[in-house]
């Protein structure tokens, strides 16, 4: 097996893309939508990696973290939580809201 070197922000964007849930024997991926506020670690290396997976989990640039949290939870309700939405806030912390 060959070693696959990559950054923190490309492994958990990798990561965050990969899952997946199966619903009505349907494989669907399990984080639909991020909202993000792009500020210190968020701009330099977690921001890319987002926009390089925008096509598997479009992101929205929030406001602030509550917002970003209430959208979230509106996601995980209007999908019957069966997905859900990530919020990252400025510092580079990775909240997935169920």
């Amino acid at each position: 097996m060959k070693t696959v070197r990559l950054t923190v922000a490309e492994a958990l964007a990798k990561y965050l893309a990969a899952q997946m849930i199966e619903i009505e024997g349907k494989k669907e991926q399990l984080f639909g939508a991020a909202f993000a506020i792009f500020g210190h670690g968020n701009v330099t290396c977690f921001g890319q990696q987002l926009k390089n997976i925008e096509d598997k989990i479009p992101t929205w640039r929030g406001q602030n973290e509550q917002s970003m949290a209430t959208a979230a939870i509106a996601y995980a309700k209007a999908n019957q939580r069966r997905r859900i939405a990530i919020a990252t806030s400025s510092i580079g912390l990775v909240q997935p809201i169920w």
